[in-house]
């Protein structure tokens, strides 16, 4: 009997047929998770269980190995699906818990013109709600706060951290006066390549062009290209425009592959950020508040300001601490026309609802001189269920 063999196109049909059932049982799958959440509004229980997450990843890493398939690879797939199932959850769970907010369409505004990383965050955001966007480009983050607050927009998605520049201090001053609530938040990867308009070598370079972050997050890159005049733009996407329109061999952008192809340019060098891993946080305001359900995750922002004596801020800590609040994000910055006096941003794990939050609010109201919340919205970001694989 002789072994039969496939051509490769045999091969390949075989694939898409594969890949087509994944895609197939994926959103069978997704459709169960709908119907967990509509079952855990009649028992009240949370969104996520993550022990049944660990139980549930342990029996999936045991038919891994029967198959002769990786744990990490498996635990890798399938903490990605049970992210997008518990987001896909929460989003369900909002929606019931705001029906005002059910609009098939939104008007958003963002930094920069269309694949700036302002806009991808936004797209990345909506998408999750299954929301059409109308875009609007802003040149300023003061305009992206200005178009929602006079009505011409319905959210406005702002950076407010990066994990290799950190804090982004203009937005957080923003917040200080804005009446917008914070509403959700996404965290965005960040990857920034050199981008050029015609063919080229980096020891031709010596312009580059970006918003000022891109550059700080590149810096020790930037660093080994020796003398480089570094141009500021208002966003990302006016700096590959720019860059576009000039077609010179010593000019390059920093900025997002992906989005280069929309102004015709291509990656001369990926990877260039200072961490390899580099995530950018995006805070979405609105000119009304949003309920959140308590079966998901929560998270609440508040900005006060304490009396100016020694161990006043320690004392509003305190009070996160032994309520067993946790405290996410603790940020400075000055009070505007009051010199030395400092307004402290807190970001907390916890659902404005809740009697513990209730209570920390009462306690840091007798703490403080100003104290006002900003905004309650769900969690974004889905932390992986930790298991421990077995190393063979």
């Amino acid at each position: 009997m002789t072994e039969q063999t496939y051509s490769l196109d045999d091969i390949r049909d075989n694939v898409s047929r594969i890949d087509h059932e994944i895609i197939k049982l994926l959103a069978e799958r997704r459709q169960l998770s709908l119907a967990v959440a509509k079952s855990k509004i009649q028992t009240t229980k949370p969104v996520r269980d993550q022990a049944r997450e660990q139980e549930l990843l342990l029996k999936l890493i045991e038919w891994g190995k029967q198959e002769q398939l990786d744990a990490q690879y498996v635990t890798q797939i399938f903490h990605t699906i049970i992210e997008d199932s518990v987001l896909f959850q929460q989003a369900y769970l909002q929606k019931l818990a705001n029906p005002d907010s059910l609009q098939p369409v939104a008007r958003v505004s963002f930094l920069g013109a269309k694949g700036s990383y302002s806009n991808l965050a936004s797209r990345n955001y909506f998408s999750k709600k299954q929301t059409r966007l109308v875009e609007i480009s802003c040149e300023t983050f003061r305009d992206v706060v200005n178009v929602v607050e006079t009505g011409n927009a319905d959210y406005g998605v702002l950076p407010i951290e990066n994990t290799s520049s950190g804090s982004i201090n203009e937005v957080y001053d923003l917040l200080q006066h804005t009446s917008l609530s914070i509403v959700g938040e996404i965290t965005q990867p960040i990857e920034h390549c050199l981008l050029t308009a015609v063919d080229t070598h980096l020891d031709q370079i010596d312009t580059l062009y970006s918003h000022p972050q891109p550059h700080q997050q590149c810096s020790e890159y930037l660093h080994t290209m020796g003398k480089i005049t570094q141009e500021y733009c208002s966003s990302t996407a006016e700096a590959m425009q720019q860059v576009a329109e000039l077609k010179l061999p010593n000019v390059a952008a920093i900025g997002n592959a992906s989005s280069g192809e929309l102004y015709g340019l291509t990656p001369l060098k990926s990877d260039i950020a200072n961490q390899q891993e580099n995530y950018t946080r995006f805070i979405v305001v609105a000119r009304k508040p949003v309920e959140v359900t308590t079966l998901i995750p929560a998270k609440t922002t508040l900005i006060m300001s304490t009396a100016q004596a020694a161990g006043s801020l320690v004392e509003c800590l305190l009070v996160l601490r032994n309520l067993k609040i946790n405290m996410t994000k603790l940020e400075s910055r000055p009070v505007i026309g009051n010199p030395w006096e400092e307004m402290f941003y807190v970001d907390v794990e916890e659902n404005l609802k809740s009697e513990v939050m209730q209570q920390a609010l009462e306690e840091l109201t007798r703490l403080t001189r100003f104290i006002k919340v900003l905004g309650c919205y769900p969690s974004e970001n889905v932390k992986p269920t930790e298991v421990e694989i077995e190393v063979e």
